[in-house]
């Protein structure tokens, strides 16, 4: 059976993520695989490998052949390189140990290759950030210069007018409320005055013309009627 070692892929659209797996060649790329080996993330920079080295050697001495890709990946990892070191042992060129020695050395000069470069990848990020930043304040500053006589116009404008529309309206206000409040008291005080003493007086003179006379005549009518009656019965 031809087994292959290639890439499957897995993550959302746009974001892919793949999974080194090894496979039967006759499968479909995302269908059933016989090994997975590690992942592949090329979302960042540098890109994301984890990988079972030793599995991996197994399965390409066993005939495994890896796709373009894979193969590439597989070399930035050392896989190619421990492939070969293990085909020369097993010729008898070097022992386990030098081979090993080797291949330690070489992952070692790799790793400090992969740190500068993500060193020279964050200088580079941190001078862009720089530079965007000195490009926004220089846009900020004109554009507050160019602001600045504008705003001065305005203001010199806006100040004569405030002043002088203000200081009459509260000088006319203070006129009106005086002379209109001391007339209207002393005009009520008067009337009262004049009204009340008249009715009192012409109250009392009423009731003392009435009551005199109407008890005078009264006892005069009474007094004639009874001096003639009493002389005709003595006579009888």
């Amino acid at each position: 059976m031809p087994v292959k070692i290639r890439l499957q892929r897995h993550g959302k659209k746009g974001k892919p993520f793949y999974w080194i797996v090894a496979a039967d060649a006759r499968s479909k790329r995302d269908g059933k695989y016989l090994e997975k080996l590690g992942t592949y993330n090329p979302n960042f920079n540098p890109a994301q490998i984890e990988l079972n080295v030793d599995g991996t050697v197994k399965w390409l001495q066993n005939g495994a052949q890896p796709t373009d890709t894979a193969k590439s990946i597989l070399s930035y990892r050392g896989v190619m390189l421990k492939n070969h070191l293990v085909g020369g042992v097993r010729k008898g060129a070097l022992t386990e140990e030098q081979a090993e020695a080797k291949f330690q050395a070489w992952v070692e000069e790799k790793n400090a290759k992969v740190d500068a470069k993500k060193s020279d990848l964050v200088k580079v990020k941190e001078a862009e950030a720089v530079k965007q930043f000195q490009a926004e304040k220089a846009t900020n500053e004109a554009r507050i210069a160019a602001a600045a006589p504008v705003v001065e116009e305005v203001i010199e404008e806006a100040a004569p007018v405030v002043v002088e529309e203000a200081a009459p309206v509260e000088v006319a206000a203070e006129e009106v409320v005086v002379e209109e409040a001391a007339p209207v008291e002393v005009a009520a005080e008067e009337v009262v005055v004049e009204e009340a003493a008249p009715v009192e007086v012409a109250a009392e003179e009423v009731v003392v013309e009435e009551a005199a006379p109407v008890e005078v005549v009264t006892e005069e009518v009474v007094a004639e009627e009874a001096t003639p009656e009493a002389p005709a019965t003595e006579e009888k």
